[in-house]
C-alpha cells in the first residue's frame, strides 16, 4: 500500500500516528534487545573500555548517521524544513542541558529512551523516575522553569537555516555524510568483533539506528502528500512523552500525530520483546536514598532536555543524523557531564551500574 492510499483510507492524522507506532514498535523491540543505552556505554568508555555497550550504542549512532544522509543523497529526503535545521537554535542551551542531561541519566541509572524501554519490562524504577522525568520537562517547557529555560537559552543562539547545518557550513553535503556514519559504522564493528559480540546484539543495535532513518523518510513522505501541514521529524522522547502524558490528563482525546503514535509503539515494542525471551520482570526501589537518586536524575534530565533540545536520542542521535549543529554540541556536552558524574560517584563510593 502507498502513502496516498494509506492517506485515502484511514486519513492524514491517523498515518502519521500509526508510521509513529510502527517505528516505535520496531525501536522499541532493537533496544530492548540489544539493550542500547547511552549511559552504559559512557561508563564504559571512562573506564578506559571499549567494551560491549560502547559497541552498541556506536553501531546504533553510526547507522543512524549513515541511513539518513544515504536517504538525503538518493533524495528521499530533504530536512531543510526540520525543526533542528529551520528554527532557531540555542547553543547555549544545548551545551547546558546537555552536560545536565548527562548527570541526570548516571543518577537515574538510564536516559529518557532507555527509561522507556526498561519500564515496559517491569523496571518500575524505570516507569516512576521517567514519569518525573517527563512532568519536570513538561514545566521547563510550559511551566513554572520555563523562564529559566528561556534564560539559559538565550545566551547564546543561532538563527535557523543553513547555519545550524554543520555539513553545508563546512561546504559538504549528504555524500559526506555518509561517508562518516559508514567510517563510524565499520569502528562500531571492529569494537563488536573484538568483545566477540554475537549477531543479534549487533543487527538489533543497527536496527535502532535505521528506525531514526525511517523515522525521517516517512515524515518528509507524510509531508509532501497529507493534505494538512505536517512537521519532518523523527524519533524523540522527552517532548512526545509529556504532550501524550499531558494530553491523558487534561483532554479527553489527543491530536493524533507521529510523536503520538511514538511513545506507545516504544513501550509495546520493548514488553512484546521482553515477553518473548521471558525477560520481563518486576523490579522497585532498593531504598529511600536510591530513589532520592532516581528523582534527582529525572529532575536534571527533564530540565536539561528541554534546554538541549532533546533527549540523549532525540538531540544526540537523531539531530547529529542530519548534522543539527545543536546535536553535535549537546552530545558531547552529554558525555562529558556523565562522566564527571560518574567519576564523582565512584570518588563517593557509591554504585555506578544498575
Amino acid at each position: 500500500m502507498t502513502i496516498d492510499q494509506l492517506l485515502e483510507r484511514i486519513g492524514d492524522a491517523r498515518a502519521l500516528a500509526l508510521g509513529g507506532f510502527m517505528v516505535g514498535l520496531a525501536f522499541g523491540a532493537f533496544a530492548q534487545q540489544s539493550k542500547f543505552c547511552l549511559r552504559a556505554g559512557v561508563i564504559e568508555f571512562a573506564h578506559r573500555k571499549l567494551g560491549p555497550k560502547v559497541a552498541v550504542w556506536v553501531l546504533a549512532f553510526s547507522a543512524a548517521v549513515a541511513a539518513t544522509q544515504v536517504a538525503i543523497a538518493l533524495d528521499l529526503l530533504n530536512v531543510s524544513e526540520a525543526r533542528q535545521i529551520a528554527a532557531k537554535g540555542s547553543l547555549s542551551g544545548a551545551a547546558i542541558g546537555g552536560l545536565l542531561f548527562g548527570g541526570g541519566m548516571i543518577l537515574a541509572r538510564g536516559c529518557a529512551s532507555r527509561l522507556l524501554v526498561l519500564s515496559a519490562t517491569g523496571n518500575l524504577r524505570a516507569l516512576v523516575t521517567g514519569l518525573i522525568l517527563t512532568i519536570v520537562a513538561q514545566a521547563s517547557l510550559r511551566g513554572a522553569l520555563s523562564p529559566v529555560r528561556e534564560a539559559l537559552s538565550e545566551l547564546w543562539t543561532v538563527e535557523g537555516g543553513a547555519g545550524r547545518n554543520v555539513l553545508a557550513s563546512l561546504g559538504a553535503g549528504p555524500v559526506t555524510g555518509s561517508f562518516l556514519g559508514l567510517l563510524w559504522l565499520t569502528i562500531g564493528l571492529w569494537i563488536a568483533r573484538r568483545n566477540a559480540l554475537s549477531p543479534k546484539p549487533v543487527m538489533t543495535a543497527i536496527g535502532v539506528g535505521l528506525m531514526v532513518a525511517a523515522g525521517w523518510v516517512f515524515t518528509y513522505a507524510m509531508s509532501k502528500v497529507a493534505f494538512e501541514a505536517s512537521r519532518v521529524t523523527s524519533i524523540s522522547f522527552t517532548g512526545p512523552s509529556a504532550d501524550t502524558l499531558m494530553g491523558l490528563i487534561n483532554a479527553r482525546s489527543i491530536p493524533l500525530s507521529f510523536d503520538i503514535g511514538l511513545v506507545p509503539g516504544v513501550f509495546l515494542g520493548s514488553l512484546a520483546a521482553s515477553l518473548l525471551t521471558r525477560e520481563f520482570e518486576l523490579q522497585g526501589f532498593e531504598g529511600g536514598p536510591s530513589m532520592l537518586r532516581y528523582i534527582a536524575g529525572a529532575t536534571l534530565m527533564g530540565f536539561g532536555s528541554m534546554l538541549a533540545g532533546g533527549c540523549a536520542v532525540g538531540a544526540g542521535v537523531t539531530g547529529c543524523a542530519i548534522f543539527a549543529i545543536t546535536g553535535w554540541i549537546a552530545l558531547p556536552a552529554m558525555w562529558l557531564g556523565a562522566i564527571a558524574t560518574d567519576r564523582l560517584i565512584d570518588s563517593a563510593g557509591r554504585p555506578s551500574t544498575a
